[in-house]
């Protein structure tokens, strides 16, 4: 199997950046598209793909989401082209039959038998879904700002209101404005946080 060059993991991990500020300049529909066709080639359990991903890009939108957002993130959130929300479907088990129909009975049963099952699947896989995005973003050269600081209960009643859909996190998308980056902060070595047994 071939390997990425130098240039594919800097744009990948080592140059990628978290923007606060945005450039003005749109993120089209057709990137979008192109986007979620990378991400849902993602590895998900007995290929479950509970991501639902809703792209927040209008102004009425915004002002939708606005309410719901920690006021450290409103800036940066209102302003970036973009804003998905990565949330989970927890009748994902609905689909597979088409997506994996060995495995559809079985895991039709086990996620109406045990509700939490359901949850811990669908939110366990739409994480990894949320990671693919990431770096299916960075591949099309786009900046990714994900966010953790906004409340989940406000997003659900306002955009999920049939229930069967809850938020995982956000990203704000776009191209980033890097002028005002400070540098990369400290992250862990190796030895603090692997261990190899």
């Amino acid at each position: 199997m071939s390997t990425l060059n130098s240039a594919g993991l800097n744009l990948l991990f080592r140059e990628a950046r978290t923007p606060d500020e945005w450039l003005d300049r749109t993120v089209t529909d057709d990137t979008l598209r192109i986007l979620y066709d990378l991400v849902k080639l993602a590895p998900t359990s007995s290929n479950c793909s509970p991501a639902r991903i809703l792209f927040v890009r209008t102004a009425e939108a915004k002002a939708r989401l606005k309410p719901a957002i920690n006021p450290a993130n409103v800036e940066k959130t209102m302003t970036a082209p973009v804003t998905a929300i990565i949330g989970y479907d927890l009748r994902f088990y609905e689909f597979m039959p088409r997506l994996y129909p060995k495995h559809a009975a079985r895991t039709r049963e086990r996620c109406t038998n045990s509700p939490e099952y359901a949850v811990a699947t669908a939110f366990r896989n739409s994480s990894v879904q949320g990671g693919y995005f990431i770096l299916a973003a960075r591949s099309l050269g786009l900046d990714c700002a994900p966010v953790s600081g906004f409340n989940n209960s406000k997003v659900d009643e306002e955009f999920f209101r049939a229930g069967t859909v809850k938020s995982n996190f956000i990203c704000n998308l776009g191209y980033g404005d890097r002028s005002g980056l400070e540098p990369r902060k400290p992250r862990l070595a190796f030895d603090e946080a692997c261990t190899l047994l």
